[in-house]
């Protein structure tokens, strides 16, 4: 029965809360993609736009779109997010901006290529979609232009001197593997299979460390450990998601063993690590060594980490049966659920203080949009919905 009310939960919230609480307001008719930097009631704080977060609305309304419902709503409002990327969205060295005005105007760039990899994204679930095979095979160069600059040194300006401490991040090796798993779906390209494996065994080789039980966020270019803060750092969130991803890919390739016994471990260890067990919830940031971290924000509760972590168990219990899973989902969703949903206004606050209380009330800044929620939303119904479905067979 309470799976069967999650499930409800996640649905009903998506469908009647969180969707209606951005779209249609978040539409820009003039010019085109989303307005998101939101007060807590909707009105709007600010007009300047995330690139990331233009293609995130994107990808999530067409991915809607598919796996939900045909809507024309939701199709054009993809289009006008894919259509403003087009437009505004690149420099002319092919990489993209992080932040531009309303109209579109420059004004940010990053060293990172998260723009791009949620673009290509965005423009692969367009595609499927709008039956456009043209954004597809764009989605396709967008990627390979990410995958260049990722991996040829000096395009890019490094975090940290590699001649002193060469570094390598694990954002950037769980995203790619997210959107090549995306764009897959789209494109039939061997390169996609290649990134996802290499990715795997990159995860698996040198960030997922047995000595501390944990993912590590940062290590060297052979998994090398350092001694220092950025090296010790790890992301609960972070590495939750990226546990999912691999579970997904598990059962992408037929319940791989492998792939379900890894995903499993990450998640463990993450959840374990994670666990705030004073106040519940997700900490934000630890470290490997149980040293005290330093970012000022690393006991807050963001709203991301603990969508993530809803996935997370979620689907290693789908994976394995295992009822300890389902423990600590539940654990996870009543914490979130009993502090996140702003049951005035509607969605979720988007930070907490260590015990739950509000930091800020706003509702959209230029990280926080329409994704983690109804991404978790939406995975959380449909896996739930494919057990009621086994479930009934038996009967």
């Amino acid at each position: 029965m309470r799976l069967d009310d999650c499930k409800n939960l996640y649905r009903d919230g998506l469908l009647s809360d969180t969707i209606p609480f951005w779209i249609p307001r978040s539409l820009d008719r003039e010019h085109g993609g989303f307005i998101h930097v939101l007060d807590r009631d909707g009105s709007v704080l600010s007009t300047d736009k995330s690139i990331w977060l233009q293609a995130r609305f994107s990808w999530m309304l067409a991915t809607l779109y598919l796996s939900v419902e045909p809507r024309k709503e939701w199709l054009e409002a993809a289009r006008s997010g894919v259509e403003f990327l087009a437009r505004h969205g690149f420099d002319a060295d092919h990489r993209m901006f992080f932040w531009v005005t309303r109209e579109g105007k420059p004004l940010r760039k990053r060293r990172y290529v998260f723009s791009e990899l949620f673009t290509a994204m965005a423009y692969a679930a367009f595609s499927l979609a709008s039956g456009d095979a043209r954004w597809a095979s764009q989605g396709r160069e967008v990627f390979k232009t990410a995958l260049r600059y990722h991996t040829t040194p000096g395009l890019l300006s490094p975090k940290v001197d590699p001649k002193t401490r060469p570094m390598k991040g694990l954002a950037m090796t769980m995203m790619l593997i997210a959107a090549a798993q995306e764009l897959r779906k789209a494109v039939n390209d061997p390169l996609f299979t290649t990134v996802i494996d290499d990715g795997i065994n990159d995860i698996e080789r040198h960030f997922l460390k047995p000595e501390f039980k944990c993912l590590m966020e940062n290590v060297g270019p052979k998994g090398e450990v350092y001694d220092t803060l950025d090296g010790r750092q790890v992301n609960p969130g972070h590495s939750l998601e990226a546990g999912w991803f691999i579970l997904a890919e598990g059962r992408y390739r037929n319940n791989d063993p492998r792939l379900i016994r890894l995903g499993t471990t990450i998640i463990d260890w993450s959840y374990e690590i994670g666990l705030d067990r004073e106040y519940g919830g997700l900490l934000y940031f630890r470290d490997a060594r149980g040293l005290p971290p330093t970012e000022y924000w690393h006991d807050m509760k963001f709203w991301w980490p603990h969508n993530e972590a809803i996935v997370a168990t979620l689907m290693a219990w789908r994976c394995t049966g295992d009822r300890k899973y389902l423990d600590w989902h539940a654990t996870m969703h009543d914490w979130a659920y009993s502090h996140f949903p702003d049951k005035e206004h509607g969605e979720w606050f988007g930070y907490l203080r260590r015990d739950g209380a509000i930091s800020t009330p706003v509702k959209g800044t230029m990280w926080k949009g329409m994704f983690h929620l109804p991404r978790m939303q939406l995975l959380g119904w449909k896996l739930l919905e494919e057990q009621e479905g086994i479930e009934n067979s038996r009967v």
